[in-house]
């Protein structure tokens, strides 16, 4: 039986040449050559070779490739949410644009393109449509000073020349950036609530502001912990601290600060709204939330900056405690922080990719695996929870760092820290009187009357 429904012959043609497998085989080969074809045409131009030989023109030409990228893995995480989705529940997603479902997002696009755009009367017109570009612009930038290769030096270039390096801008306090262009992500889901006059949508704003700026708390002292052992605020300089490691092989940050780690990671779920922090939009009391009054481009563009805000706090999350472009731990391999090949800067750029797009379906996952916090439930955990551990185990590092033990040769020492403090912290939890229970603490009591 044909799942093509009795329409037009055009539309059913068309589909029918959507739906074929070879058509989709052919797109993908075609995709997968065509930049070896077009690179290897440009590598015949010497102006072409001066263009990747100069800072300027590289760091050009990776900020677009990056948001090429970006624009771009919105689209495959959104058939990736709805395929895990299904997979996870037991049921069928996508199946009927293009073989096995694989061109839905093409038909989600066109749906935000050609949907009628809708701006209500009674919404403040100018800060309702800066919203959406405001967190878009935001969530973009930020990915400007992570350094996604390393350094790279063309076969051209000459002996003596300096090597390239692959970050947008390479800045000593590039972490310190991020952390301040991030914390204004807060300001696109206000102003999108505020603007709307709808009390749904204000009522998400506000909510968004309390988490968002009670996750920022935990999160800046986990960062802390790992730029206090580091010393420094560079990404090139902590990728660099974890591959070299102890004589040479790679102690990942993970093995030493994993209670740092926990409160990045927490974190990144609340600083982007997903679930099970996703209080900002929750349906079942708010419709939708901040963007209860948005359609066409304008929820679209919201939708994307939340895939780019993960895609960056995943990176973010690579770069301090995966090693960032570094393959494996433990291993000294040929990716190491002396080889500028251009082989070697590919293969970095391809595992940082790997590792965001790893990082992305474990966002998916989690969406579907735990339930939604109750909004109670969601301080909680930061302000008696997360934050008290971030202090405690600030305070531990800063003692450690006083020691001259904060570096990656005695990197068992801060694992073994950790480990007990994470003991104690289950032992506390285990002997605590309270009980785990979905009920407010503040509710009156209900006695229950028989008839």
């Amino acid at each position: 039986m044909s799942i093509i429904p009795d329409t037009h012959p055009v539309v059913a043609m068309i589909e029918r040449i959507i739906g074929n497998p070879l058509v989709i085989l052919g797109g993908i080969a075609a995709a997968l050559v065509a930049p070896v074809v077009v690179l290897a045409i440009l590598l015949q131009f010497a102006w072409f070779k001066a263009l990747l030989a100069s800072q300027m023109g590289l760091s050009l030409i990776f900020a677009a490739l990056t948001v090429f990228i970006l624009l771009h893995l919105a689209g495959l995480g959104t058939l990736a949410e709805r395929k895990i989705a299904s997979w996870m529940q037991d049921r069928i997603g996508p199946n009927r644009v293009g073989f096995w479902g694989i061109l839905q997002p093409l038909a989600d696009g066109g749906k935000f393109i050609l949907k009628e755009d809708i701006t209500p009367d009674h919404v403040d017109k100018p800060s309702f449509i800066l919203a959406p570009f405001l967190a878009f612009t935001v969530a973009f930038i930020t990915f400007a000073v992570i350094p996604w290769a390393g350094y790279v030096k063309w076969p051209w270039m000459p002996a003596d020349a300096a090597p390239l390096h692959t970050a947008v801008a390479n800045v000593d306090i590039g972490l310190l950036y991020m952390i301040a262009v991030g914390s204004m992500s807060v300001y696109g889901v206000v102003l999108g609530g505020w603007a709307s006059n709808n009390k749904y949508s204000f009522y998400g704003g506000m909510r968004s502001t309390a988490q968002m700026l009670s996750y920022e708390v935990p999160l800046g002292l986990g960062l802390l912990i790992v730029f206090l052992s580091s010393g420094s605020l560079s990404g090139n300089k902590i990728i660099d601290d974890q591959i070299n490691g102890v004589g040479g092989f790679a102690i990942w940050n993970i093995f030493m600060h994993p209670i740092a780690f926990i409160l990045v990671l927490v974190a990144a779920f609340a600083e982007t709204n997903r679930t099970p922090f996703d209080l900002a939009e929750a349906e079942q009391e708010l419709v939708g939330g901040y963007h209860t009054e948005y359609s066409s481009m304008k929820l679209a563009v919201f939708l994307l900056s939340e895939y780019v805000h993960m895609a960056v706090n995943g990176a973010l999350i690579m770069l301090l405690f995966f090693g960032g472009w570094g393959l494996l731990p433990f291993i000294n391999g040929p990716l190491t922080v002396d080889n500028h090949s251009w082989w070697a800067m590919l293969a970095k750029y391809g595992i940082i990719w790997g590792k965001i797009s790893a990082m992305i379906l474990f966002y998916i996952a989690i969406r579907w695996t735990i339930p939604r916090y109750r909004y109670d439930q969601l301080m909680r955990i930061a302000w008696k929870g997360l934050i008290p551990a971030g202090v405690a185990m600030l305070f531990i590092q800063a003692v450690l760092v006083a020691f001259n033990l904060h570096t990656h040769k005695h990197w068992y020492v801060s694992l073994g820290v950790n480990l007990v403090v994470l003991a104690f912290i289950l032992a506390m939890l285990g002997r605590s009187k309270n009980p785990v229970t979905g009920r407010q603490e503040n509710m009156p009591h209900i006695q229950v009357v028989p008839a």
